[in-house]
């Protein structure tokens, strides 16, 4: 069964970090560009983070540069986002997703999504 399973979300004080999971399963993420994309209320989703399929060649959007760093751990499936320095308006729902190009991922055409965790930076 193809599943995306985010988790590591929850509410945290702006500064503070966190460190988001996507597991997966019916498919192996080496094979794909994965991404984390993510929704805050009002606003469209927009593609934050991304990692090459073969070697590992990470992308980011200006608003997350340097705070954030996706990774990818082959042996355990799973696709990571260590996020630090989290402001306000990091606040919002956060989704892994696969595709088979870096140009197919960051139009958002995108093959697989997970269902979403929350994030929410407040005090």
């Amino acid at each position: 069964q193809l599943q995306l399973v985010e988790s590591g979300g929850g509410l945290v004080q702006p500064g503070g970090s966190l460190r988001l999971h996507c597991t997966v399963s019916g498919f192996t993420v080496k094979d794909f560009v994965m991404g984390w994309f993510r929704q805050a209320p009002g606003k469209e989703r927009e593609g934050i983070a991304y990692i090459s399929k073969s070697n590992n060649i990470t992308y980011y959007s200006d608003s997350v540069r340097g705070r954030f760093t996706i990774s990818r751990d082959d042996a355990r499936n799973t696709l990571y986002l260590e996020m630090n320095s989290l402001k306000r308006d990091d606040t919002a729902v956060y989704y892994c997703a696969a595709s088979a190009s870096l140009v197919e991922i960051v139009s958002g055409h995108v093959k697989y999504w997970g269902q979403g965790t929350q994030v929410t930076v407040s005090s």
